[in-house]
């Protein structure tokens, strides 16, 4: 058994391993030609329970075989241009080797004595960040598993810097289309129930700033505290981004922190033409950036920045046996001083090898080519007397639904286009997201992907409206 450790010993066999594993992947990916199979739970899930995890198959070829059996044949693959659906982006080479290479030597980003070069890479990204948003000289961070722990951690150290003990008192405010990381987050905080005040949004889904005036005053004539007010720079739903600038001005106004979401809208820091629909983001004391939602990504790849780096210090414990103080005054750099997490991923290398290959301008022209394509897409929809959409996009996304022209009955029209969607999904022909407006239910096509055009969105649609129409027809003719 020792053969299939990893050391200096057996570097032939990881060589070939490995080799024939990524020419799997690699065919795999070439002969592709729609983003699922349409496999249901039902189906694939006894050929799964079918396997006696305690009689190992002993040799890669076989495991490999065993695996596109179970796994390979059916994933959904986002790199195909009809995935249409969640924030999930095709990734880029350099990224992937970076995957390769970190999984390989195994670094665990706690402590300097187990990362070494590690911890400075993820520093110098951390920096660029930083920079980018535009945080100031004091500022740090830290990468994350995802933007949900990052927000958890802002909103931790957003609640230590309000310096009290009546955890009943504090209040976060956030947009109504903001993630629900912000209400989950809450709960793990140890907050009240009423604890995350709702604000409304406009026509275009932003949160709206007099509404935002109106609560934080509320707050505080109440005797409440304001500990955050948690800015959307990219929802998930519709990718908008809420008036910063406006958001930042009443924060220094009431005292309360500022956080940005931008796990979605951080590709707008790489842009070349869109970077100024983040104005105001430099004025946050915290932000979430999801790397592997709009900088090409593999999950995962997130991290948590803050205007002031001694802020961090809320998440700081100290074990003899992995940080102890006296490291502190010997300048020795622990990043677990900085993390929620101990045992932590170099995820930052597969950015840092990203940025070394292509460059930010190389990631940003791609994230524009997704708002391009996303702001084509809706013409299209406006256009089509078929389809009702949402809003105008400020990122990549499109929430829209079938409304035929001779069914009035809302319920109806609500039932059309979730069996549109399933029919769609079962086909494997493309993949798309659905969610609600007002009670209804729409659909969601999130578009990260280059590759896609408007020739797909176009067949997308058309693929949709034909499933709507069938399910119309049939509701019909089983109503007569």
């Amino acid at each position: 058994m020792r053969s299939h450790l990893l050391n200096d010993t057996t570097t032939e066999h990881y060589r070939r391993s490995v080799t024939e594993g990524v020419e799997r992947v690699a065919a795999k990916l070439a002969a592709t030609d729609r983003p699922f199979t349409g496999v249901t739970a039902d189906d694939l899930a006894p050929r799964i329970d079918a396997i006696d995890l305690d009689r190992p198959l002993g040799d890669t070829t076989a495991v490999l075989d065993e695996l596109e059996d179970v796994y390979l044949r059916d994933a959904v693959y986002f790199h195909h241009p009809r995935y249409l659906a969640h924030l999930n982006c095709p990734v880029v080479i350099p990224a992937v080797l970076g995957e390769a290479v970190l999984s390989a030597v195994n670094s665990s980003l706690d402590t300097w004595d187990q990362s070494a070069g590690g911890t400075l890479i993820e520093r110098k990204l951390v920096d660029w960040t930083a920079a980018r948003i535009g945080l100031g000289p004091a500022a740090d961070g830290v990468f994350t598993s995802g933007g949900t722990q990052s927000n958890l951690q802002a909103l931790l150290l957003a609640r230590e810097e309000t310096k009290t003990q009546d955890l009943a008192k504090l209040r976060v405010f956030a947009s109504e289309v903001s993630h629900f990381s912000v209400q989950k987050s809450a709960k793990l905080l140890g907050l009240g129930p009423d604890a995350v005040v709702v604000v409304p949004v406009d026509h275009d889904k932003r949160m709206q700033t007099v509404a935002l005036a109106h609560e934080l005053e509320r707050c505080a004539e109440a005797g409440l505290i304001p500990m955050a007010v948690v800015a959307t720079a990219g929802t998930t739903d519709f990718g908008s981004i809420d008036p910063l600038p406006e958001i930042a001005g009443l924060c220094e106004q009431y005292g309360a922190w500022m956080h940005v979401d931008a796990a979605y809208g951080c590709g707008l820091l790489a842009s070349l033409k869109y970077r100024h629909r983040i104005d105001g983001i430099e004025r946050a004391d915290s932000v979430t950036v999801d790397y592997h939602k709009s900088f090409f990504q593999p999950v995962s790849s997130s991290a948590v920045l803050v205007r002031d780096a001694a802020t961090l210090r809320h998440a700081t414990y100290h074990a003899e046996y992995l940080n102890p103080r006296r490291m502190v005054t010997e300048r020795i750099p622990n990043q677990v001083d900085k993390s929620l997490q101990t045992t932590r991923r170099f995820d930052a290398l597969k950015l840092w090898m990203t940025l070394r290959v292509m460059g930010a301008d190389g990631i940003g022209a791609l994230f524009d080519e997704v708002c391009d394509l996303a702001a084509e897409g809706w013409k299209l929809l406006a256009a089509d007397p078929r389809f009702d959409v949402v809003v105008e996009p400020s990122l990549s996304t499109l929430v829209f639904r079938y409304v035929p022209a001779a069914v009035t009955d809302p319920a109806e029209i609500d039932r059309a286009n979730l069996y549109a969607r399933k029919a769609l999904f079962a086909s494997g022909d493309a993949v798309v997201a659905s969610t609600k407006v007002s009670g209804r239910h729409y659909l969601k096509f999130t578009l990260l992907n280059p590759e896609t055009t408007t020739a797909d969105i176009t067949a997308v649609l058309d693929l949709i409206a034909g499933h709507a129409e069938q399910y119309l027809g049939e509701s019909l003719d089983r109503a007569c």
